[in-house]
């Protein structure tokens, strides 16, 4: 188990994941996509029953009509350094982080090394 990562100046820190944005409170300000240098999340368009149309690549995309709004989707939940970034930007509080402590992580079990 992991107690604390070590800053450059030896100052205890413990990196946050993103692990998911909530989707009905996610208002697709984009600040977090912003500030974040990993590309861990983009925006993607919904319709009106809620569900994912694609990617929003710029504000032409209207998805042949079927765009109701658009929400921040974390898609690369493992590019993620735990910064914390984008928790700091974010005006509705949407996204939900896990402590790197609180996680389990074997690189064995990934690479099948024994």
């Amino acid at each position: 188990m992991i107690c604390s990562f070590v800053t450059r100046d030896g100052s205890r820190w413990m990196p946050k994941y993103l692990a998911a944005i909530d989707g009905a409170t996610c208002i697709g300000c984009g600040r977090c996509f912003k500030v974040c240098s990993r590309e861990v999340m983009h925006l993607q368009g919904i319709d009106d029953a809620g569900e994912i149309l694609g990617v929003c690549d710029g504000e032409g995309d209207d998805f042949d009509g079927d765009l109701n709004r658009m929400i921040m989707v974390v898609d690369h939940p493992g590019r993620c350094i735990g910064c914390g970034a984008c928790a700091r930007v974010c005006p509705k509080n949407c996204q939900t982080h896990i402590g790197a402590d609180t996680m389990r992580h074997d690189s064995r079990e990934e690479t099948g090394e024994r």
